[in-house]
Parts: structure tokens; C-alpha cells; sequence
């Protein structure tokens, strides 16, 4: 599956609410998100639209590392 390519930021943290992820605070146009899930983890999504998808890659696959998913399979699970 490719990436979508007109994700805003707004969808992308409603998505990653599957995962337990909750925006804690927003500085500037940067939202960042917290899980206390699997170890926990941190991430700091920019809030565009659309969201570039080099940067949208660097996000997910810095998910995918810390969720031990292949990229596809959280590709999959997030936007199917």
C-alpha cells in the first residue's frame, strides 16, 4: 500500500489514536504526541497540511521501529 499523500496533520494524530497516542502540547506548529504503551514513546508531528511525504515516512518509520511492525503492516493498520 503507498502512503496517502493528502494527510494533514489533524488526521494523522486522530490515526494514531489506534496505536495510544495523545498530543500532550502543541508549541508553534509542531503537535507532540505521547504513548505509554509499549515502553512508551514521543513523537513530534508538524502541523501541516498536507503533511510532506518524506515526513510522513520519517514519522511512520520511526513507529514502525519502536512497534516492531514492518513499515507495511503499520501502513496497513493505520490507513485501511
Amino acid at each position: 500500500m503507498r502512503l496517502p499523500r493528502d494527510l494533514d496533520a489533524s488526521d494523522l494524530v486522530r490515526v494514531l489514536a489506534r496505536l495510544g497516542y495523545q498530543p500532550t502540547h502543541q508549541t508553534g506548529s509542531h503537535i507532540r504526541l505521547v504513548s505509554i504503551q509499549a515502553g512508551g514513546h514521543s513523537i513530534t508531528v508538524p502541523n501541516h497540511r498536507p503533511l510532506k511525504v518524506g515526513t510522513l515516512n520519517a514519522i511512520l518509520r520511526d513507529l514502525a521501529e519502536h512497534h516492531n511492525f514492518s513499515r507495511q503492516v503499520l501502513i496497513s493498520t493505520l490507513f485501511e
